[in-house]
């Protein structure tokens, strides 16, 4: 669509699906180009418009048969809740085989993955319902009267289930790329958590204290209450701002911590200021 969009001549592409990491997993692919020497530069980007999905006119045929059937008609919180959490957006990063001639530049040391979806079932999903045994109906099986009645196609997220585990997780998988990479996390200059609100962001600092890799609040920067969670582009946004801060001298770390819940994926980001 963003091609399309701006009617540039033929180039490659690559359209990642899910949320939040699609925007990492688009750099991911960047970098990786980038290094086999396929391409001397690459444009990744992450954008959200989720404010139209959202408006209430889209939840009203559900809100209609409530009031037929019960004497409370509050739409599921599983539904309510991403109507106050989500924003609009969108940001972008060049990626190039060498540094800027002038000002600085960041340095990718690497990019870490990983999906959970074989450990942990669907916690965010639209397009379909989940029953209590947790599995879902997709709404090309479903009669089409019951899209709108059930507002199907509104975006859902199972609250319980993301307290539970979206931090562990996370800190675990933070924990066992320590290892991997032989990385201290006591060397990085700052620290970029994509959060969803400002719940977890104590949940975080707790969890990083007990696994051992504390990372002092000083270190923290993000822009959630300025800008709001903008999904796959809010990583880009946030590196975009301290990029321009006037903050960032050579040698600096920085790393990018962007969770997905949808079915619980998470990426790490580590880049130098050179």
């Amino acid at each position: 669509m963003v091609h399309g969009e701006l009617g540039l001549h033929p180039i490659e592409i690559i359209s990642t699906t899910g949320s939040c990491c699609t925007g990492v997993q688009a750099m991911s692919y960047c970098y990786l180009s980038i290094l086999a020497g396929n391409h001397e530069n690459a444009i990744c980007t992450g954008s959200e418009k989720m404010s139209a999905w959202m408006l209430a006119n889209k939840f009203q045929d559900e809100a209609d048969r409530l009031k037929e059937l019960e004497a409370n008609p509050i739409i599921a919180f599983e539904k309510e809740f991403l109507r106050w959490m989500l924003s609009d957006g969108a940001g972008a990063c060049l990626l190039q085989a060498n540094p800027n001639k002038s000002g600085i530049s960041l340095k990718i040391e690497w990019i870490e993955q990983r999906s959970f979806a074989n450990e942990l079932p669907v916690c965010m999903y639209a397009g379909a319902t989940k029953d209590e045994s947790g599995r879902l109906t997709a709404w090309n099986d479903m009669e089409p009267a019951k899209w709108t009645e059930q507002s199907v196609f509104s975006l859902k997220q199972d609250t319980r289930f993301l307290g539970e585990n979206i931090v562990k997780y996370g800190g675990q998988y933070l924990l066992d790329i320590t290892k991997k990479r032989n990385f201290d996390v006591g060397d990085v200059t700052y620290f970029l958590p994509h959060l969803s609100s400002e719940f977890f962001g104590p949940k975080i600092a707790e969890e990083l204290k007990t696994i051992g890799i504390e990372i002092p609040k000083s270190k923290w920067f993000y822009n959630l209450t300025r800008v709001g969670n903008i999904g796959s582009a809010s990583g880009f946004v946030m590196l975009d701002e301290l990029f321009h801060s006037g903050k960032l001298k050579a040698g600096d770390k920085i790393l990018m911590m962007i969770p997905e819940s949808a079915r619980f994926t998470y990426a790490y980001i580590l880049l130098t200021v050179v």
